[in-house]
């Protein structure tokens, strides 16, 4: 991910409705579809980039972070998490059946070949464990943004699940979210094409460094949030995201 992203992300987490809405949708998943804490529990959160996540998995059990980037791993030690590593998602430095839950969070897309890195994932559950999974959707979408943050690929529900059965786990929940603004967010990315197209975008543009009024901020804050609830009760057939959370197989 380019520098400015990611110096942009770190101070946008706690605010930006896109971070505080996806940090309610996925704690509400995990909070109704996992088992029971108990104890001895273990977590990983691989790409875990500033640390923003790695507080609200503490409710799970232990947390351990991974990231590729040493200034990141540098930051989320400073933050207080000690239990965080460099080092690559294809060769994980933890021994087999360690984790109970493993969380990518907006980080697979990252990785030139997913499933090697989901088989690695696979290798450091216990069985029976629990990985988590979310990524941008639609390779239609595609623009400048997924150029600036790195992105191999957009992803498909669908695509998904097959990814994850062919990584050896059993798919317990895939939806779409972030849909219902939806309707919203293709105009305007398809307008980004165009500006793309016509050389009229500015160079490193991503959609995160659009400031938007409070008021604004707040009201997209509660229309993607409030996805939680239906989400409870189904999935999504679209929208701007997708999420999956399955378990690794007894074998």
């Amino acid at each position: 991910m380019d520098r400015v992203a990611y110096e942009t992300f770190a101070k946008l987490e706690h605010t930006h409705f896109w971070f505080v809405s996806r940090r309610r949708i996925f704690f509400d998943v995990l909070d109704r579809l996992l088992p029971p804490p108990g104890p001895g529990r273990r977590v990983l959160e691989i790409g875990c980039g500033a640390g923003g996540m790695l507080g609200p998995l503490q409710r799970y059990g232990e947390v351990a972070g991974l990231d590729i980037d040493h200034e990141y791993v540098a930051h989320c030690r400073g933050r207080g998490f000690a239990r965080v590593l460099c080092g690559s998602g294809y060769e994980l430095p933890f021994q087999d059946g360690t984790f109970d839950l493993v969380c990518l969070f907006d980080t697979i897309e990252h990785i030139p070949d997913d499933e090697q890195a989901l088989r690695e994932v696979r290798r450091v559950l216990r069985p029976g464990g629990s990985v988590f999974v979310s990524v941008p959707a639609y390779q239609w979408l595609w623009s400048q943004n997924d150029r600036t943050a790195h992105h191999c690929r957009r992803y498909t529900a669908r695509r998904m699940r097959r990814l994850l059965r062919h990584a050896g786990f059993v798919p317990t929940k895939t939806s779409y979210f972030n849909s219902l603004l939806l309707p919203l967010i293709v105009p305007s990315v398809l307008w980004q094409k165009v500006l793309d197209r016509l050389g009229r975008l500015p160079a490193g543009y991503n959609n995160m460094s659009v400031k938007l009024p409070a008021w604004l901020n707040r009201l997209f804050t509660a229309a993607m949030s409030s996805e939680r609830w239906p989400l409870r009760w189904c999935s999504f057939p679209c929208g701007h995201s997708v999420l999956a959370l399955a378990r690794r197989d007894h074998g």
